[in-house]
């Protein structure tokens, strides 16, 4: 891509800007997911490690070896809390799905690839513990929004036997990029995030998803709403650019959805990004 200055950079990326009313859109989220905690079977802040914010939230599964939905959420790896997306618990579970939202630390406390390992950590630990609350070790989906959609591209790009011999090979097999950030360079000329994420070359470098060699197994569902922005748009087709059809066999803008509304439709019963995570999810 042409080079861009900065002014161009953070309207490209600033999504609270592009979107007038995303203060309702986190309000519901917070909303639903405190009535979530409160009707659902959940455990809540469990530990998958012992540095800052490794923590939790599983919604069980009602029926033992039932899929399981890791799911990520985003602000730009410096916000938001896992506490404001157990919204997304509800239907998964009642399509039979276990439910696991983890928990990372927040930037500038941590580095962009810090919060990636902290994700390793979370799901080795869902790989090792899912089965107690009724969830298929075997049958792990992860979904993530926009920095989640990142984090999500980079676990299923994940060489898990150097982190643990225990682990399998293709721990992860399925993934879905919600509005998700695939080459972290743009990012770095953003300074309204750079301010906190304190990007370097060698970070870019090592954490873009597309900067990667693909997955040798397993498969990347790329979305994004066809109002976001510019950027958003070609950070969604970038991904199967550079891993090919074959890893990223969808890659979709669906029509009418900005960066805060694509996330209603993911947990709307037939709506096409629903069908898309349940494709993923019992396949």
């Amino acid at each position: 891509m042409p080079l861009q200055d900065a002014a161009w950079h953070d309207r490209m990326y600033n999504n609270r800007a592009l979107v007038p009313d995303h203060a309702e859109h986190l309000a519901r989220w917070a909303r639903e997911s405190e009535a979530a905690r409160r009707t659902l079977p959940c455990r809540l802040d469990l530990a998958y490690g012992e540095g800052p914010n490794e923590t939790l939230d599983l919604f069980p599964a009602a029926r033992a070896d039932a899929p399981v939905l890791v799911f990520i959420h985003g602000g730009y790896w410096r916000s938001l809390d896992k506490a404001d997306h157990s919204f997304v618990a509800p239907e998964f579970t009642q399509q039979g799905a276990c439910v696991v939202i983890p928990n990372y630390a927040l930037c500038p406390a941590v580095t962009v690839p810090q919060i990636t390992l902290q994700m390793v950590k979370a799901l080795a630990w869902t790989w090792r513990h899912v089965a107690e609350h009724g969830g298929d070790p075997h049958r792990i989906c992860v979904v993530g929004h926009s920095a989640g959609g990142h984090l999500a591209a980079m676990l299923l790009a994940c060489v898990w036997k150097s982190w643990a011999p225990d682990l399998p090979a293709a721990l992860v097999r399925r993934a879905l990029s919600i509005s998700g950030l695939h080459d972290l360079a743009p990012i770095r000329r953003t300074p309204f995030l750079q301010a906190s994420l304190h990007l370097t070359p060698a970070q870019v470098a090592k954490a873009s998803p597309a900067k990667l060699p693909a997955p040798r197994q397993g498969r990347l569902y790329s979305v994004a709403g066809g109002d976001e922005s510019a950027e958003f748009l070609r950070q969604c087709a970038l991904i199967r650019e550079a891993w090919g059809a074959r890893a990223v066999p969808v890659c979709e803008t669906l029509p009418g959805l900005d960066h805060f509304s694509v996330m209603q439709s993911l947990v709307t019963p037939g709506s096409r990004l629903n069908q898309l995570a349940l494709q993923l999810l019992v396949d």
